[in-house]
């Protein structure tokens, strides 16, 4: 894909995706599909949201993370599914994950993360490091 750099050899291949379906999980067990976009990050793969978000609030209570491939709107699924761990990282992580977006997504990931900062600050975001691996 143009504009998107190549995974490091340690990332889950689905951190390659442009867009991705993060479920997240309920106390009782529900599924919360949410679809992101997605960056390789230090081995694993992360996302890049708002801190006050309910996929934040979930990832800190149970950490239980499903991640697939999807279109921009998580409708239509494809390719792999993974399972595994997500965990909220520092502001320091979560500084960097940004940069890795507007590495990845380029002039719209460069908007939108200074968008983001202009509307919540620097401390309004946070970065969720995906710890997952392939399920079939």
């Amino acid at each position: 894909m143009v504009g998107m750099a190549p995974t490091p050899s340690s990332a889950p291949p689905v951190a390659d995706e442009k867009y991705v379906v993060l479920t997240t999980f309920t106390k009782d067990g529900r599924p919360k599909p949410t679809p992101v976009w997605i960056v390789p990050f230090e081995g694993a793969a992360a996302v890049w949201t708002v801190r006050d978000s309910w996929k934040v609030k979930r990832v800190r209570a149970s950490g239980r993370v499903q991640v697939q491939g999807s279109d921009v709107r998580g409708k239509r699924t494809h390719g792999a599914t993974y399972v595994g761990v997500g965990r909220i990282v520092d502001d320091d992580a979560s500084a960097r994950v940004a940069r890795e977006v507007v590495r990845k997504y380029g002039l719209f990931g460069r908007l939108t993360v200074l968008g983001s900062r202009l509307r919540r600050g620097g401390s309004g975001t946070v970065g969720i490091l995906l710890e997952v691996e392939r399920t079939d």
